[in-house]
C-alpha cells in the first residue's frame, strides 16, 4: 500500500482519496476509522432536555413512527437523523443493521438465539433484546466472523 501526504497552505479542506483495485478488510476499516472520526456524538432529546450521547455508548437505535430513538444505559433519547443517515455516519465494524427498523453497536451485543422462523433473537447486555430480520441474518455472521478474526 503506497501513502502520500500533500501538506499546503492554500489548501481549504481536507480531502481524503483512497485509489484500490478492490475493497478489501483493511480499506474498509481505514474507512470506517475515518468515519468513525467524523461522528464524536449525537444529540438526543429527552423531553425539552437535549443530550450529548457518544456512539460507543449507544446499545441501538430503533425506528418508532416517524422518529428514531437511540437507547443508552442512562435511557432512550429521540434523535433527529433517520436510520439510513446514521448507517451512513457510523462505523459498520461497530454498527450493524438487525432489521429495517433497528441499527444494533455490535459491542452492546451479548449473545444470540435462533428463533423458530429463520430469524435471530439478539440479547444486548442491557438485557433488551430485538429481533434479526431473516434479510439481515448472513450480514451479521459476517460482521461477527470478521471481528472474531480482527481480535483473536
Amino acid at each position: 500500500m503506497k501513502i502520500s501526504l500533500s501538506i499546503d497552505s492554500d489548501y481549504e479542506e481536507t480531502k481524503i482519496i483512497i485509489q484500490c483495485n478492490e475493497l478489501d478488510s483493511s480499506i474498509q476499516e481505514l474507512l470506517d476509522f475515518i468515519k468513525g472520526q467524523e461522528t464524536e456524538f449525537l444529540v438526543g432529546k429527552d423531553g425539552e432536555m437535549q443530550h450529548i450521547l457518544k456512539p460507543v455508548e449507544i446499545h441501538y437505535f430503533y425506528a418508532e413512527g416517524d422518529s428514531v430513538m437511540a437507547v443508552t444505559n442512562d435511557g432512550t433519547f429521540k434523535l433527529k437523523e433517520k436510520l439510513y443517515e446514521l448507517e451512513k455516519l457510523l462505523p459498520s465494524s461497530k454498527f450493524i443493521r438487525l432489521s429495517k427498523s433497528v441499527i444494533a453497536n455490535l459491542h452492546e451485543l451479548s449473545r444470540f438465539e435462533a428463533s423458530f422462523n429463520g430469524t435471530l433473537c439478539v440479547h444486548f447486555k442491557s438485557g433488551a433484546k430485538e429481533y434479526v430480520s431473516r434479510t439481515y441474518v448472513n450480514t451479521i455472521k459476517e460482521a461477527l466472523k470478521l471481528n472474531r478474526r480482527k481480535n483473536g
